[in-house]
């Protein structure tokens, strides 16, 4: 049997890719804010329907930047349940993350938590669209406006989720994206950092490019954050294949829905007023014993899913000691099923069967 993994890379015709690789040789650029990357970056505002957005060359350095760009120090609440790059752009950023443990029924960052945690050190508050599922945004807002915090959104999963009718990106101070080849929309390697703040966008244009702010000026402190033609060919040749890319994954996940709903899995609640994209499929195991098993069954039979996300952040080494029970719990006990825009009804239900079957 193919090996089915949790995710797999959309690749686009080969033609297409190469009409653009031909506009790369013609032109004979091939970085540093070349024609085709500002291309994307325009088409991709008036898709998700954003004021400001900046191409970078990866997600992680998105949110370096955007930590930068609010000028953040002392303390910032974040989640424990999330990608370790959450947690380690705000370590690498030389600020300390302070988790706020997350709700049992959503998995994202918990308002009431987050307000038990801010102290006078408390700058801001990094929380995470877990899997694309909007977080409680208008508590959050709340919460930063009271206490005069910064918030930025690491919505790497988001991209496409409108929530509340409008792009889940227009919420907080800054939203940063990936453009990872696992994502729904790629550019191979890559990322964005989205904002409505006309200043910010300004700090934020020159410090992805060393500071650049002209070809023989530098207004301050910047980083290669560039990304290149090649890659922005990819995402202009994916962007136009995003509708159909989450209407087979939303088929993929309601077919998963009907054969795994009289197990005694549970999956996360979407937040309501929301237009999901179907980035995941997110199932919580009654027991990590019980994961396990059915783990490295499907693993024996050649499917791979994976345990996102796996260990809970505060368990780092390199943060300190800090409890949040759910986080934990969750995170023992969630693996994310295959899905992607080809996995086929006959793979599906052989996944569902074996998961049924050792349940």
């Amino acid at each position: 049997m193919q090996q089915i993994n949790v995710t797999k890379t959309y690749l686009p015709p080969l033609e297409e890719y190469d009409k653009y690789l031909k506009k790369i040789w013609d032109n004979g650029q091939v970085t540093n804010q070349g024609p085709l990357v500002t291309e994307l970056e325009e088409k991709l505002k008036t898709f998700l329907g954003v004021k400001h957005l900046f191409l970078v060359n990866n997600g992680t350095i998105a949110l370096q930047i955007a930590i930068k760009a609010l000028d953040l120090k002392g303390e910032i609440i974040t989640t424990p349940f999330s990608y370790v790059a959450t947690t380690s752009s705000i370590v690498w950023e030389n600020c300390i993350p302070v988790f706020a443990d997350i709700e049992n029924n959503t998995l994202s960052i918990n308002p009431d938590e987050v307000r038990k945690k801010i102290t006078d050190k408390t700058s801001a508050i990094l929380a995470t669209h877990v899997y694309g599922n909007p977080c409680n945004v208008d508590a959050l807002q709340i919460i930063a406006k009271e206490n005069n915090l910064k918030i930025i959104y690491d919505a790497a999963h988001g991209f496409g989720v409108n929530h509340k009718g409008q792009s889940l990106l227009k919420f907080g101070d800054i939203s940063t994206l990936s453009f990872h080849a696992t994502k729904l929309f790629h550019t191979i390697e890559g990322g964005a950092i989205v904002t409505n703040n006309d200043e910010l966008a300004h700090k934020i244009s020159y410090m992805r490019n060393f500071g650049h702010n002209g070809p023989e000026a530098f207004h301050g402190v910047g980083i290669n954050g560039k990304i290149s033609e090649f890659n922005a060919a990819m995402g202009l040749c994916v962007l136009p294949k995003v509708a159909e890319l989450i209407k087979a994954r939303k088929n993929i996940s309601e077919l998963y829905n009907e054969l795994l709903k009289n197990t005694s899995l549970i999956k996360p609640e979407i937040a309501d007023n929301t237009k999901y994209n179907y980035s995941y499929y997110p199932v919580v195991f009654p027991s990590e014993e019980k994961l396990l098993i059915v783990r490295d069954k499907l693993n024996n039979m050649n499917i791979f899913p994976r345990r996102y996300f796996y260990p809970s952040l505060n368990m780092l080494n390199y943060v300190g000691k800090q409890s949040v029970p759910v986080s934990e719990d969750i995170s023992r006990r969630v693996l994310c099923l295959p899905l992607y825009f080809d996995l086929s009804i006959q793979e599906t239900e052989k996944i569902s069967a074996i998961i049924s079957q050792m349940l």
